[in-house]
């Protein structure tokens, strides 16, 4: 079934108490692929889909898993997990799809299973370090409770091979 969501909503930029017109807060999405936790902001996320078909194509990359029709308009669907370079893993009824518009650019991803929708402080986030660096990661959020969360970088996920 798909989970519409809708665009207008689901940012909020908020000046913080401190006056310090900077900084600010972003809704995002979090989802699960292999053993991270990835956060994406809700204003690239148009739905999410679960148990869609998608139609393979031949002579592609092994983390672009195909095409599929949604409502008259077809998407190519990327498994993140792969585009990452890690090793590919089955799917669950957790594993869904996540549509997107990056500048213009629709395109699906493949996750685990999506998390929730979260505020994260733009001026929290830190960069990878070096040793830690993965393709499409552009920063990282340590929470409250401890817990990562990385970043997925929109243009490079939208754009060809890196």
């Amino acid at each position: 079934m798909a989970e519409p969501m809708n665009n207008e909503t689901n940012i909020d930029v908020l000046e913080m108490p401190d006056g310090d017109e900077s900084s600010t807060v972003e809704r995002c999405l979090t989802f699960e692929s292999g053993d991270l936790i990835l956060y994406i902001s809700t204003k690239h996320v148009i739905e999410i889909i679960n148990n869609y078909p998608i139609t393979s194509l031949p002579l592609m990359p092994p983390y672009i898993k195909g095409i599929i029709n949604l409502r008259g308009q077809i998407l190519p669907v990327v498994d993140i997990r792969l585009r990452m370079g890690k090793e590919a893993a089955e799917y669950t009824d957790n594993t869904c799809v996540i549509v997107l518009d990056i500048d213009s650019v629709s395109l699906g991803i493949v996750v685990d299973s999506v998390r929730q929708v979260i505020d994260i402080d733009l001026q929290n986030v830190k960069p990878i370090p070096l040793k830690r660096q993965q393709k499409l990661l552009d920063g990282m959020v340590t929470m409250e409770d401890g817990s990562v969360f990385m970043s997925v970088d929109c243009q490079a996920l939208a754009s060809p091979q890196l």
